[in-house]
């Protein structure tokens, strides 16, 4: 049976988190997720690769223009090169499974161009965002799909590093961007893979208006909680969450590679007006 007020006590990392709400099965399995980096060699069974479309397929997508795909990774020397374009993440070889999302407005294009329509739309920020959204709901489906199969996943951003490198790999036409990796495969069990805490819904949760400074108190106890758990997980993390994320935004150098995703979108066909 799940133990839901263990789940609440580990996702914020307290102890008197207020349980009286409703909890099914589902979300038990919603709050029970941990990104796996260490995965088994087992292959997955016979139409894993499919569910999980049918299951992204199954996301809402903003007036059905579906603009998004998937490039489904198995072959070793690929997952090998994707690795080295990602700083070199051993995960991504190991899994059985490497899924990229792509936000992809070249299907769009070429639906206009076989029927001879103009699509000036396709060229704007609000369609490269409208993909990027689509392929981030889908994908997150396909996570909780992959979950309750009794898979482990997570999410590669690095992907974005070097967009132009992914889309040579995966030779992908233009107006089709990587937004992001997934890895998919069954959980090594050997190597723990804890529950890793949020902030406090109050930093989060604002009723009727937005409130910022209100969120310091908060956050102050969170920077506290994720001490506590980067100790008990015996991780080298200097510094609070405050000062862990301000160091991921203080310098252009800090975005690894992404300060220049403009210029790459453009060089794959986003003109992004």
């Amino acid at each position: 049976m799940t133990n839901f007020t263990e789940l609440l006590n580990q996702r914020y990392g307290i102890n008197t988190v207020n349980t009286d709400i409703p909890l099914n099965d589902c979300i038990g399995s919603l709050l029970s997720h941990r990104s796996i980096r260490a995965y088994k060699s087992d292959t997955l069974p016979t139409g894993t690769l499919e569910t999980l479309v049918a299951a992204a397929q199954s996301a809402s997508t903003s007036s059905n223009l579906q603009t998004w795909s998937v490039v489904a990774v198995e072959d070793a020397n690929r997952k090998e090169k994707l690795s080295q374009l990602a700083n070199n993440q051993a995960h991504i070889r190991q899994c059985p499974l490497f899924l990229v999302w792509l936000a992809d407005l070249a299907r769009l294009t070429h639906v206009a161009e076989s029927r001879g329509l103009p699509y000036e739309g396709l060229n704007y920020l609000e369609m490269f965002l409208m993909a990027a959204i689509d392929a981030a709901l889908a994908a997150q489906n396909a996570v909780v799909a992959a979950e309750s199969l009794g898979l482990g996943t997570v999410y590669i951003g690095a992907m974005r590093n070097n967009p132009e490198g992914v889309a040579e790999v995966l030779e992908l036409p233009p107006h089709v961007f990587a937004v992001f990796g997934l890895c998919v495969g069954y959980v090594d069990p050997a190597v723990e893979a804890a529950i890793k805490p949020r902030l406090p819904q109050a930093a989060v949760l604002h009723r009727e208006t937005y409130k910022l400074t209100e969120q310091d108190e908060d956050i102050s106890f969170y920077n506290q909680v994720m001490k506590d758990f980067y100790n008990s997980q015996q991780m080298n993390v200097p510094g609070d969450w405050a000062e862990h994320s301000a160091k991921r935004v203080a310098f252009a150098e800090s975005l690894s590679g992404r300060d220049r995703l403009r210029s790459a979108l453009q060089n794959l066909g986003f003109e992004l007006r």
